[in-house]
């Protein structure tokens, strides 16, 4: 077998060292985490179908308001998944195993300080999210519920994050699948269990996940600590070395303004949605749990894109580099067609599943045609991410999304007023497609320089 390739074991995480990019290659990561990937919107759905049974759409809509609010600090700090394996990977293709070490403290360390400053900070941010919002006063209610309760999760959440960033950045997606299954199939049986079982309703779908964040955590840590307890510790002072620090910080930054961009662009969404009223409002949450599907969908070979790519820069390697953009484009366009035409042709069966509330799914099957489309115009978006964040080109990807949230903001002020909820959609493509077209354009340039 020639020297880098993958093993018969598609299960083994891949050697470092030079290495030829394949299909198969980015099958082995993209396929496992695809699946892992996949349990989240699960997970998302089946906290509304949980909610959407109480048949009031006030607490549909408060648990989708929560979310979101949820989701924008959370995702601000997503960098210490994607940063993790940008770094790690750059670090197993120089094979240097302190640093990948060094790099996952690292991560975890700034993990703990950030979690326990946002769980003291809940009461705050569960009122900005309610001045934000301006929903009703039940809206507003279920989702002060929601985040004073999902907020006591924060540590264990942005560590897992560390915990996944480690073990994708060495390309080992079985790994990664394995911990998703753990995060999310407590999560949703406690979801199921607590929430409708036992009728704790918006709270148990909260406390559900709390305890499936926590347990998830201990099981990574005890899978990490156990691989480096088998190798050299890392000495304190390159684990502590402040150029490597900044760096990271320097990163983070960078991916943390991308990630806040996004999540505003995506409440912005949510708060013209909530203009439009309670069911619009509970309809358009419906929908985007199928277009998280779509994304997620296609997240588990962005994540090879990821890994391939920052591998690729730590050895200096151009050829694979091009390869794994190419492969990991092919296979992402074919499967955002798949997802498109499945939503297509069965995404009203699944709002009838997801609601048992009439007026919310005669206003969402209205809609399902501009949901079904948004993996097609967001492919290229999640690949080019995809490939920056492993390459660790981060002022690029920061800049490009801010450009595409201003044509956003444009488009939202432009067709909102003017086609209602059809313009607010409308706005969601125009967004998606400048990000994927933007970064490509700076790929080409980036790609002259970057391996000379």
């Amino acid at each position: 077998m020639e020297k880098g390739a993958i093993p018969a074991d598609a299960g083994s995480p891949i050697v470092p060292g030079s290495f030829v990019v394949t299909n198969r290659t980015v099958l082995v990561i993209a396929v496992p985490m695809t699946l892992a990937y996949l349990t989240t919107p699960l997970l998302g759905m089946v906290d509304t179908a949980v909610v959407g049974q109480l048949g009031d759409a006030a607490l549909l809509g408060g648990l989708a308001a929560g979310a979101l609010v949820f989701d924008v600090v959370f995702t601000t700090f997503n960098f210490l998944r994607s940063g993790t394996t940008g770094l790690v990977a750059q670090a197993f293709g120089r094979n240097d195993a302190l640093e990948e070490q060094a790099v996952f403290w690292r991560a975890v360390l700034i993990a703990v300080v950030a979690g326990i400053v946002l769980a003291a900070l809940s009461p705050l941010i569960a009122a900005g999210g309610r001045w934000f919002m301006d929903a009703g006063p039940r809206v507003s209610e279920a989702m002060g519920v929601y985040i004073g309760i999902r907020l006591l999760a924060a540590p264990f959440s942005l560590i897992n994050y560390a915990i996944l960033g480690y073990v994708l950045g060495r390309g080992e997606g079985g790994l990664g699948l394995v911990l998703q299954l753990v995060l999310n199939g407590i999560n949703i049986a406690l979801c199921i269990l607590l929430g409708l079982e036992l009728g704790w309703g918006v709270a148990g779908v909260a406390w559900a996940t709390v305890t499936g964040e926590f347990l998830a955590m201990l099981l990574g840590l005890a899978i990490v600590i156990r691989r480096f307890s088998a190798s050299p510790p890392v000495p304190r002072q390159r684990l502590l070395d402040m150029s490597a620090f900044l760096r990271m910080l320097s990163l983070n930054r960078d991916i943390m303004i991308r990630s806040f961009s996004l999540l505003a662009a995506f409440g912005l969404f949510t708060r013209q949605g909530a203009q439009f009223g309670t069911v619009t409002l509970a309809a358009n949450a419906v929908l985007m749990n199928f277009f998280l599907v779509a994304g997620y969908f296609l997240d588990g070979f962005a994540t090879a894109a990821e890994q391939l790519a920052g591998r690729a820069v730590g050895a200096r390697a151009e050829h694979p580099f091009r390869r794994a953009v190419r492969l990991t484009l092919f296979w992402g366009f074919g499967l955002a067609g798949a997802a498109t035409l499945v939503l297509l042709l069965a995404g009203a069966n699944l709002v009838a599943v997801v609601t048992t509330s009439q007026e919310v799914r005669s206003v969402a099957d209205t809609y399902l045609p501009w949901a079904a489309f948004t993996a097609l115009s967001g492919v290229l978006a999640f690949q080019m991410d995809g490939v920056f964040i492993g390459a660790t080109w981060s002022r690029d990807m920061r800049n490009m999304m801010l450009l595409s949230f201003l044509a956003f903001a444009a488009a939202l002020i432009t067709l909102a007023p003017a086609f209602g909820n059809h313009g607010l959609w409308a706005a969601l493509h125009v967004f998606l497609l400048v990000r994927g077209l933007s970064l490509l354009a700076i790929l080409r340039l980036r790609l002259r320089t970057a391996f000379s």
